[in-house]
């Protein structure tokens, strides 16, 4: 499927930055917040090279790309202390 948004072309032109870009990589974000998108599909529509790509990018935004809570760590910590003199 194929989404187009259309913005007024003073928007498009307004700044140095690349507004259509920046408003995919939000909705990209959002999805992925939401459970929408996996990692593999946000690689794909921004068109990264790599996992490591995506990481760093959800990682510049904010975003954990890992369901780890502190309860798990936590969890591992306490059982590492038992089978670790």
């Amino acid at each position: 499927m194929t989404i187009t948004v259309s913005f007024p072309e003073e928007v498009l032109t307004s700044g140095s930055e690349n507004v259509a870009r920046r408003v995919l990589e939000r909705v990209v974000l959002e999805a992925f917040k939401s459970g929408q998108l996996t990692i593999a599909q946000v690689r794909c529509v921004l068109g990264f090279d790599s996992r490591m790509q995506v990481h760093e990018f959800l990682a510049d935004h904010g975003v954990p790309w890992v369901d780890y809570s502190v309860e798990d760590a936590e969890r591992e910590r306490e059982l590492l202390k038992k089978v670790l003199p």
